[in-house]
């Protein structure tokens, strides 16, 4: 009975051993704005590029991942100018083992006309220092309302890019 029972508890203890961690730690950066229309970096554009990062934090938290925040004045001094983190995997990557992350999603707002706007992430797999996946959301329409439908699709292909290489 007691071998039977310690085999019980050994076997549990083994198969509870083997599972891998379901929450995945990412770093989520602060997004930037590349705004190529006649009224750059206006005000309300520059909040709205603000909020997308927390945004995104918001919905991958959801999703049962865990976030692993970045100091600002870290991620400023790891940046050497618009557009290198989101061009430079290595540099993302050493930022995010920084904070003991396995991911790190490095976003832009590209907004090209006062109609639509692009939100692009770099999925980057820090163990390897790759860019794993490079995501595209276009928000048409009434900006404002459309920003958090489009944060929504970017967590949910930032989701499938992660549990498809983590496989």
């Amino acid at each position: 009975m007691h071998r039977t029972l310690l085999s019980v508890i050994v076997l549990l203890f083994i198969a509870g051993s083997a599972q891998a961690d379901p929450h995945e730690r990412i770093a989520v950066l602060e997004f930037e704005l590349n705004d190529l229309t006649l009224d750059p970096r206006n005000t309300a554009e520059l909040e709205r590029t603000a909020s997308i990062g927390p945004m995104l934090e918001k919905a991958l938290t959801e999703a049962n991942y865990t976030m692993m925040p970045v100091d600002p004045s870290a991620q400023g001094d790891a940046d050497k100018g618009v557009g290198y983190l989101f061009d430079h995997a290595d540099a993302a990557a050493t930022l995010g083992r920084s904070v003991n992350a396995n991911w790190v999603i490095v976003g832009r707002v590209h907004k090209a006309s006062f109609l639509f706007v692009y939100f692009k992430v770099h999925v980057v797999k820090v163990a390897t220092a790759e860019q794993i996946a490079d995501l595209i959301v276009e928000v048409k329409g009434p900006q404002n309302a459309l920003t958090a439908q489009g944060v929504q699709s970017l967590a949910k292909q930032i989701a499938a890019v992660i549990e498809g290489s983590s496989r």
